[in-house]
Order: C-alpha cells, then sequence, then structure tokens
C-alpha cells in the first residue's frame, strides 16, 4: 500500500481494516520501505554492539572507586565524564565488583565488649558439658502490629502488565504484646499479653502462671534466660526468679540476685529469639494478604511458630554455638594480631 500511494497514513488505514490492531507508527513505516529499498528485506542485521571501552577509562573507574568505595555511579559518572551505564558495566563485568550494603549492628559501650566477651568465654567452658545445652531456654517479647512491614524484595506479581497493587500503611495500628521461649527441642508460645504496654507487673504473671510451670513440667532441670529489658529488670521479677529457679536464670542482675549468670548488655546477636525466631515468623505472618484483625494477627503468630521443626531448631542452635566462638575469636584476634 506504501509503495502504491506513498504515503504513510494510507498504510495505516489499510492495516487497521485488515488487521483490527493498532497499525504501525508513521515513522516505522517509512524506515522500513527505505530498508526494503536498500537491501532488498526487512530482516535487521547484527548490531555493532557497544563500543568498547578503552583500557584507560577502564583504569581511571577502578582507581576512582579504590580512592572512594561508598561513592555512587552517578557520581563517578559526573566526575569521568562518563556515562553511568558505562561506569556500571565496567564495575560489574570488567573489574567484578560487587556492590554490598551496611549492615546496622548495635553500638557498644566500651565496657560491654569486656562482659561479652566474659559471657562467651563462660558459655563455651559450660557446653563441654554435654547436657548443658539441653538445659538452656531462651526467651524474648516482641510487638506485631496489625499493619506489619512486609518485605516488598520477596512479593512478586507476575503479568504482561503492571497490576498498580499497593498496600496501604497505617501508622499507630492496633499491636499485640508476644512472649516466646526456644530450647534445643521445644518452641514455648507463643504467649500474647492482654495489655499495650508490658511493665514489669505485666510481665511477672507471665512467668508465674504461665511459663515456669510449663518449663517444670518438662524439666526440673533447666537455665532460663531473659536480656536485660526493663520489664525484666523490675525489682519483683528478679525477687521471684531467685525464689523460683535460684542460679538458674540468666539475666540483667544485681548485686544481691542469685543468677547463674548475668547477660552481656546490647547483645541481641547472641540470643536465638532475636537473630532467629522474630524474623522467621514475621516472614510468615507479614505476607499479602495483611492480616485484618487482632484475632487473625495471632493465628498466624501461633501457625508460624508451631511451623518451627526441631531440624530448624538444631540449626539454631549450632549457630548459637558458631556465633559464641565467633564472638571470643574476635576478642582473642584484637588482643593478639
Amino acid at each position: 500500500m506504501f509503495i502504491k500511494t506513498e504515503s504513510a497514513i494510507a498504510a495505516q488505514f489499510a492495516f487497521r481494516l485488515r488487521f483490527n490492531v493498532q497499525p504501525p507508527t508513521r515513522k516505522s513505516i517509512c524506515r522500513w520501505n527505505r530498508q526494503f529499498e536498500q537491501i532488498g528485506c526487512l530482516y535487521k542485521g547484527k548490531s555493532s554492539g557497544r563500543p568498547r571501552v578503552s583500557e584507560e577509562n577502564v583504569r581511571r573507574i577502578q582507581e576512582n572507586f579504590e580512592r572512594s568505595p561508598s561513592k555512587s555511579t552517578c557520581r563517578a559518572s559526573r566526575e569521568l565524564g562518563i556515562t553511568q551505564p558505562t561506569v556500571w558495566l565496567v564495575l560489574r563485568r570488567c573489574l567484578l565488583f560487587k556492590p554490598y550494603r551496611l549492615q546496622l549492628v548495635q553500638a557498644l559501650r566500651p565496657n560491654d565488649k569486656r562482659k561479652r566477651v566474659e559471657f562467651c568465654d563462660r558459655m563455651l567452658q559450660n557446653m563441654e558439658d554435654d547436657n548443658f545445652l539441653p538445659r538452656l531456654i531462651f526467651s524474648d517479647e516482641v510487638t506485631f502490629r496489625l499493619s506489619g512491614k512486609v518485605n516488598r524484595h520477596n512479593v512478586f506479581l507476575w503479568g504482561l502488565q503492571n497490576p498498580q497493587e499497593a498496600l496501604e500503611h497505617e501508622r499507630d495500628s492496633p499491636k499485640v504484646n508476644v512472649f516466646c521461649a526456644l530450647s534445643q527441642t521445644k518452641v514455648y508460645g507463643p504467649f500474647f499479653f492482654a495489655e499495650n504496654t508490658v511493665t514489669g507487673v505485666t510481665y511477672l504473671a507471665m512467668p508465674q502462671k504461665w511459663f515456669l510451670p510449663q518449663m517444670s513440667e518438662d524439666s526440673e532441670d533447666f537455665i532460663f534466660q531473659q536480656d536485660g529489658a526493663p520489664p525484666y529488670w523490675h525489682r519483683d521479677v528478679r525477687r521471684f526468679l531467685n525464689e523460683s529457679v535460684p542460679q538458674r536464670w540468666i539475666g540483667r542482675v544485681g548485686k544481691e540476685d542469685l543468677e547463674f549468670q548475668f547477660w552481656p548488655p546490647r547483645s541481641p546477636d547472641l540470643t536465638p529469639c532475636d537473630f532467629f525466631l522474630w524474623g522467621f515468623i514475621k516472614e510468615a505472618v507479614y505476607v499479602p494478604s495483611l492480616p485484618t484483625t487482632l484475632d487473625n494477627l495471632k493465628n498466624r503468630i501461633t501457625t508460624a511458630m508451631n511451623s518451627v521443626t526441631q531440624d530448624i531448631l538444631l540449626r539454631v542452635w549450632n549457630e548459637f554455638s558458631y556465633r559464641l566462638d565467633q564472638c571470643f575469636l574476635t576478642f582473642l584476634t584484637s588482643r593478639y594480631p
């Protein structure tokens, strides 16, 4: 049609009548006609590809990022006068550099490191007794909100078109405070606090009426761990532990407490509840569609905790032993380089 009329508009009109679909653009029709006249076909020849980056530019990019590893590719592009896609390709394909994210860790005070090393050293000594680890029970408490944070990196919606799905996030949404504990063979919990805020008084009722009776049914010879959160530091809580499980609890302690061992402050990386359990539970709970009621949220939390298998617990406790080793080894390396 274009050859007959030399009109791209007429060709578009005829194309639409015959195929009943949106026709090609006028620019494409004219380009195809010129190509047909030049080489006699519409086959697109192999592209010559992206021009090769000179060795000089590769060297400049490498030196630029060795001086400042945290620099963005956009900033390097402006400084070097090289396009940003070229900078990125050189880093990834020529230099085999990889972008690494910063890891947020708990800030430690000067005396904290000494306490962590003392804790790890004593725990490693106790673990020489094969009967020690099965006695340990780690515990923690955390808050789950109804409109929890969804990990968008793990949520995909496949399709030919973007469905434009969105999740609404509500500030200060209803919440539930959850307590849980882990041994080598069992998950204790979840226990849901009725109050919105956990204080020493509200926390104390939980071990008195719910947790310690369960542990005592399983074994009279256990060691209970809790961290240094304010509710656990409450005087009545420590008095109860001193009377109920003297020399068999780990936590933040005072001078007159009858603890088995102190818990090092600001050390969430050493407790299985923090480095494993809560992340595992939230990955299972906060998936679309999000829970709409607190009862639904509690049911999801309970289901997720019940899915922790014996094999998972074994790997978690191996990870705990590894973290103790690494903490103590880091101290020795820094002291005796």
